[in-house]
């Protein structure tokens, strides 16, 4: 049984000891900058013809990945080998996802450095921003984990005398993951780890502003002996293919967050029942938006004004974790 979750604590780089070893994680990260990644869907991986690049917004010349700009036709098969992969996965204990999902929340532990130094290149996140994100990212999977062991557990129900009653959670299907640039390593993480660790198989089309923090997450998930086919890795416009994946009458849910924009036509979409759908779709949209502070009477002023001026405008403003 794990231990009670606790929250990742965030890297003092003011010790020089952890500034070196974020600096080492920078020089390996920059070593490996501009290379090629494959689409994966149900476990193989494919190259097209059309290519999108990842470029570091504080320096444009610079490449961070290449990826591939997937076709309606994959959007479609990724959708089909999630539910092929479903009709298994559904039936693995939850024990057992669970331990799959603390594998993965230590193998980020042991990188943290190294995925923060990718978001450092690819979003331009200052050291404690991107060493917060992969903090979080360890959070989601740890607290997730936990989560499924208790929602796998026995209910409390009340007891009617004549009655025997239970009370089980059950996965829905295939779920598309549709995260935002801006925390690209926590939020990502965090929704695809949600979705497969309760036995969904998801369809994760990253920010193709982001892809590449995404794939050294889904290298992750492979490590750790995620089974192929539970999460399909799919990169390109979201015009061009994640109107395929939400509109997919096998798609049973869809998690996004982004702009208020892509939200409202994500909810409207899914909101549509096409031939050969057999239920409504969930949608989870987290939209742009800007979260309120209280400050209390009897609060430290001077704390209270440099955490509101932090969390507010740190990352350029933009972030709605205020």
């Amino acid at each position: 049984m794990p231990t009670e979750f606790r929250n990742e604590p965030f890297t003092d780089f003011s010790k020089e000891e952890n500034a070196a070893a974020m600096r080492a994680a920078l020089a390996k990260v920059k070593s490996e900058l501009g290379r090629e990644y494959p689409l994966i869907i149900g476990g193989e991986r494919i190259n097209t013809d059309a290519k999108l690049d990842s470029i570091n917004p504080a320096r444009r010349t610079e490449v961070v990945g290449r990826f591939q700009k997937a076709t309606k036709e994959l959007a479609s098969r990724a959708v089909e080998s999630a539910f092929e992969t479903f009709q298994t996965w559904k039936n693995v204990p939850a024990q057992e996802r669970a331990e799959l999902l603390f594998r993965v929340a230590g193998m980020i532990r042991e990188r943290k450095h190294e995925l923060s130094a990718w978001m450092s290149h690819e979003v331009a996140k200052t050291w404690a921003e991107a060493d917060g994100d992969t903090a979080e990212a360890i959070d989601c999977c740890e607290f997730y984990g936990r989560e499924m062991l208790h929602y796998a557990g026995d209910q409390p129900l009340v007891e009617i005398k004549g009655e025997d009653n239970k009370l089980e959670y059950i996965p829905l299907g295939v779920v598309a993951v549709i995260p935002p640039w801006n925390f690209p390593l926590a939020i990502m993480a965090g929704m695809t780890a949600a979705a497969f660790v309760t036995g969904n198989t998801v369809v994760l089309k990253p920010s193709s502003d982001a892809p590449t923090i995404a794939y050294k997450f889904f290298e992750i998930l492979e490590e750790a002996g995620l089974p192929a086919g539970v999460v399909n890795f799919m990169t390109g416009s979201g015009a061009e293919v994640g109107d395929v994946v939400v509109d997919h009458p096998k798609t049973r849910f869809v998690a996004f967050t982004g702009s208020r924009e892509i939200g409202l036509r994500i909810n409207e979409r899914a909101a549509r029942v096409h031939d050969g759908q057999i239920w409504i779709k969930r949608v989870v949209a987290e939209m742009g938006g800007k979260d309120a502070i209280i400050v209390a009477d009897d609060a430290n002023l001077d704390d209270a004004a440099t955490g509101v001026v932090q969390s507010a405008f740190g990352f350029q403003g933009q972030k709605c974790s205020a």
